[in-house]
């Protein structure tokens, strides 16, 4: 019997939702003035079914400014995806590009593409009937575990105690917390606190979030390698790339970043010039799946560990591909958005067996949503 994978899409669905966060989020980049508290994160969501009634859904989003341009550019190029064959993921991924090629290939608009091709390969693998780590070929079942939710600065040291508690009995593994202060001593003695809370066995990161200069970040790493750290993130600027090189040559903690480039170029510099040791991209800044997948390639490649950033209902499947030991982010800050719950046991975080990326947007996500357009016919 002979069949045939032609398809076509059919319909095409983009819509914008604001999801308010319940208290303000303060990182180092508020107490140095740079940003105000984060009281909401905006999101591009794509909705794709095709004329064999297969479905995917995707999403990017943005923390700050820029969620109303990537739906906008979103919404110039989305009709180009009516009559596509959906499993052509790269040949429409260039398309894309190339309808938007005057505004770049980076920021806005790959981000914007990204929620697509996530979208498409959630279909994909829903045709296939596979989990989405499972269609592109998984190297373990589980992935190591963090949460980082628990650590910001707008939080008492008190407060981040007990949430540190309260992720480690849900079977998170490790514990991140946020640095960067103006003052460098109270840095210091938040992560001596977590880390006597804790205990020595516990895994424990910080994240800097770009506020040191090079003189700090290295007087900074050196005075906390005592505790014994799994990685110092984000300790510079992120185009900085000379400055980490040195600081991943002079540190015995390994250095993390990568989590604000937004391409694969971007990454290429830190991965070239040995500007880390643990590389955080994040798929719906860099363009997706497809773009994601070349990262890890070159990653790899250059014999880094991995540890995306955010979006854990996304990056634990992609995390899953990687064949170095990686770490997956936990924020619980996106569980109103979905209908489904992603499982953490003994420190990791379960792939889950739905197919695609095994979430369906909530009924909340739908009544946060404050502009959409649709193409084709449903």
């Amino acid at each position: 019997m002979t069949t045939t994978t032609r398809d076509s899409i059919r319909h095409v669905a983009l819509s914008t939702a604001r999801l308010p966060l319940s208290v303000p989020i303060s990182d180092a980049k508020v107490f140095t003035g740079r940003q105000k508290p984060m009281t909401e994160v905006v999101f591009l969501f794509a909705e794709i079914t095709t004329e064999q009634g297969f479905e995917g859904v995707g999403f990017s989003y943005s923390k700050r400014a820029g969620g109303p341009a990537q739906y906008a550019h979103a919404k110039e190029i989305g009709e180009g995806l009516l009559g596509e064959d959906p499993n052509d993921i790269a040949r429409i991924g260039t398309k894309l590009v190339w309808a938007g090629a005057s505004v770049g290939r980076s920021g806005v608009a790959t981000q914007a593409i990204a929620a697509i091709d996530l979208a498409l390969h959630d279909l994909k693998a829903k045709r296939a009937g596979l989990p989405l780590a499972k269609l592109l070929g998984a190297h373990r079942d589980s992935v190591r575990t963090y949460n980082t939710s628990g650590g910001f600065l707008n939080a008492s040291i008190e407060e981040v105690k007990d949430r540190a508690s309260q992720s480690i009995e849900e079977g998170i593994g490790g514990i991140k917390i946020k640095v960067g202060l103006p003052d460098s001593a109270e840095d210091l003695r938040r992560v001596a606190a977590v880390r006597d809370h804790i205990g020595p066995d516990v895994p424990l990161m910080v994240d800097a979030n770009q506020q040191w200069d090079r003189a700090t970040a290295l007087r900074m790493g050196r005075r906390l390698e005592e505790f014994d750290l799994t990685w110092i993130e984000e300790p510079l600027d992120a185009y900085d790339v000379e400055g980490h090189a040195d600081l991943a040559r002079s540190l015995d903690t390994p250095i993390a970043t990568g989590e604000m480039l937004a391409s694969v170029a971007e990454h290429e510099r830190l991965i070239d010039n040995r500007a880390c040791d643990i590389i955080q991209p994040d798929c719906p800044r860099v363009g997706g799946v497809t773009q994601f997948q070349r990262l890890l390639a070159l990653a790899d490649q250059a014999g880094l560990d991995l540890a995306p950033h955010f979006a854990m209902e996304i990056h634990l499947h992609l995390a899953a591909t990687y064949p170095r030991e990686p770490w997956v982010e936990h924020f619980d800050w996106l569980d109103p958005l979905f209908n489904e719950r992603l499982e953490t046991k003994d420190g990791r975080m379960i792939v889950p067996d739905r197919p695609g990326l095994g979430v369906t947007l909530s009924d909340q996500a739908r009544a946060w949503t404050t502009d959409s357009v649709e193409f084709g016919v449903r």
